[in-house]
């Protein structure tokens, strides 16, 4: 998600979310910094959300956070970027909260503490957000911050797939495909992975591929296999190339240019 994504989504939140809004002149203040966003004048942006940010407000004190981060409109400092993430996660802020946790989980401008991003990941999570649910999936699956438990980890893969998030779509795959929390089923697991690879996830192209050429969860069908193969190798997946390889000795000529074809369609 990109700043000038980030600001447009405050600035629609900020039409909402009203009980953050203490007077008309404070919501025309968060509108003209979410303008000064979208046409990229970071230093407009900086300049009018930092006072409201210093009087409390949260979705302005999530915007500066996001301007120390990425070091546009003010200097780039990962410790104010927490300070001010923090202050509006304490207030509930959904998106500052997701973030919070995020430098909690990677040591950025704070010091590691996996308890503390699974805290906040769950703060967020349990608001729906599903960058939150899938981050916070990841840590219930690795046991990090809090005991492994695949099980939950599968519940909040689920929420965040729901929403359309890829990363827990192919999550969801792998862990159908392993048996991992749930009875192993192949065919949910290429069910989830397709879901993740038609929107361009390279792993999820990947683990499709080899799901169509080894007939687990679906058809047996080499064509559909090299398709996903060369989706995924495009994007740099040397495993997906080796197996593209393999594939091409046993296929036709005819097969290879039907399944070129389809990844050409397929592409975006």
């Amino acid at each position: 998600m990109n700043m000038k994504f980030r600001l447009a989504f405050f600035g629609a939140l900020c039409c909402v979310a009203t009980t953050t809004i203490s007077a008309q002149e404070e919501l025309d203040e968060l509108a003209k910094c979410v303008v000064a966003g979208i046409s990229e004048d970071w230093d407009a942006a900086y300049r009018i959300c930092l006072p409201l940010a210093e009087q409390g407000n949260a979705l302005a004190q999530s915007s500066v956070g996001e301007l120390y981060r990425q070091g546009t409109g003010a200097p780039k400092d990962a410790a104010q970027a927490a300070r001010w993430f923090r202050k509006a996660a304490e207030q509930g802020f959904v998106f500052a909260q997701s973030e919070l946790g995020w430098m909690y989980s990677n040591g950025v401008g704070v010091a590691k503490d996996d308890a503390q991003a699974v805290y906040w990941y769950r703060k967020a999570a349990e608001q729906g957000y599903a960058l939150a649910q899938v981050n916070l999936g990841k840590m219930h699956y690795s046991g990090e911050g809090t005991p492994r438990n695949y099980a939950q980890a599968m519940h909040w893969f689920h929420k965040a797939a729901e929403q359309d998030d890829a990363d827990a779509q192919y999550s969801l795959g792998v862990m159908y495909k392993n048996g991992e929390g749930v009875a192993r089923n192949y065919a949910q697991a290429v069910h989830w992975c397709r879901e993740a690879a038609e929107q361009g996830h390279a792993s999820a192209q990947y683990l499709l591929g080899l799901m169509h050429a080894t007939g687990k969860g679906t058809q047996r069908n080499d064509t559909t296999a090299y398709k996903w193969f060369s989706l995924s190798a495009a994007q740099g997946n040397k495993d997906a190339r080796k197996n593209l390889d393999r594939l091409e000795k046993d296929m036709s000529s005819e097969q290879i240019i039907e399944a070129q074809k389809q990844a050409t369609d397929q592409s975006p």
